[in-house]
């Protein structure tokens, strides 16, 4: 195995998720040398470290200003899904810094999106995979941003964490209800009077599996008249809009996507105490989420599938956990459909 391939398998296990946390050049080269099957210098690892940490596929990231590595939470998916976030279709017509500047916004917004659904003790799931390759063009009208999802059978505890009620549990599966609500989100950094009508269809479009279909804007809309097109677009389909109203300036002195995954919840909130999160339109659907579709597109995107897995395993294990958590645990995701 050659040494780049090594790295991958090794790294991953070492570097820490939290940039904060990030370790220096010479700390990794001690920590990865008794690991590595063949000897390799200092200079040779340490232009490994520097080639790979460009390379959005590898597992090794580099502090954006400052020194030292941490695991690559970014991937190509992660930056493809980004692309198919920017207003005007994939960033097509933009210098290559417009374009940078552009993914590294949406990939704050998107972390930001995700750490505002968590303090309130919902669960995001973050849709990637699905923007890459063939399909993807097709899949930014099919699939979400995130699905948001909400246990009906839990309990949040003091520390903000939820816990699965075994009893409410049961009660839903005598009712033969659903445990949980699935709402869709699509995300834009911005909306205009050009693009507008295609981001609100997408975002309807995108919901037709889910309870709720909620578009979620990072800039602020001053516009009058797009402000009451789009109200009308929402109560005539039922979904819900929210901006965030943070403009480019706004999002460029937050802090990187890794570290606002990493934040505390006390750290998050002095955060969002910043932010001006406003409700343009509540979302008024009263469909029920269609697990068949679920389970249906699991079998040929991997995205659904990792979706299934999670949720099948805080069912059939009945105990609530994060994407992140369940992850981490390295269970195998089951197979069969429980919701």
């Amino acid at each position: 195995m050659n040494l780049r391939d090594q790295l991958k398998d090794i790294l991953p296990d070492i570097l820490p998720r939290n940039p904060a946390k990030a370790i220096k050049g010479t700390e990794l080269i001690e920590s990865v040398k008794d690991k590595l099957e063949n000897g390799y210098s200092d200079a040779t690892l340490r232009y490994h470290f520097s080639i790979m940490s460009c390379d959005p596929s590898s597992p090794i990231a580099k502090v954006e200003q400052g020194q030292g590595y941490y695991l690559r939470s970014t991937t190509i998916h992660t930056l493809n899904s980004a692309r198919s976030m920017i207003f005007d279709d994939h960033g097509l017509g933009m210098t290559s810094n417009d374009a940078d500047l552009s993914i590294a916004r949406v990939n704050k917004f998107r972390a930001v999106v995700q750490r505002y659904f968590e303090s309130s003790s919902q669960f995001p799931f973050a849709f990637e995979r699905s923007f890459s390759g063939e399909n993807a063009s097709g899949n930014r009208w099919r699939v979400p941003d995130l699905t948001i999802v909400n246990w009906l059978v839990g309990d949040v505890l003091e520390n903000g964490s939820v816990h699965l009620n075994h009893e409410k549990l049961e009660v839903q599966r005598r009712l033969s209800k659903a445990p949980l609500t699935m709402t869709n989100v699509k995300l834009r950094l911005e909306v205009s009077k050009e693009n507008v009508l295609e981001n609100l269809y997408q975002c309807h479009a995108a919901g037709q599996w889910a309870d709720h279909s909620e578009l979620m804007i990072a800039s602020p809309i001053q516009d009058p008249q797009l402000l009451e097109e789009i109200r009308q677009f929402a109560a005539a389909n039922g979904i819900g809009i929210t901006t965030f109203n943070m403009d480019g300036e706004t999002i460029d002195d937050l802090p990187e996507a890794a570290a606002i995954d990493n934040l505390t919840a006390c750290e998050f909130e002095q955060i969002l105490s910043l932010l001006s999160v406003e409700r343009i339109a509540s979302h008024t659907s009263s469909q029920s989420f269609d697990w068949q579709k679920v389970s249906t597109f699991a079998t040929t995107n991997e995205d659904f599938s990792s979706l299934q897995g999670w949720i099948n395993h805080c069912l059939i294990n009945e105990s609530i956990l994060s994407v992140r958590e369940f992850n981490d645990s390295q269970v195998p995701p089951r197979t069969e459909s429980v919701a």
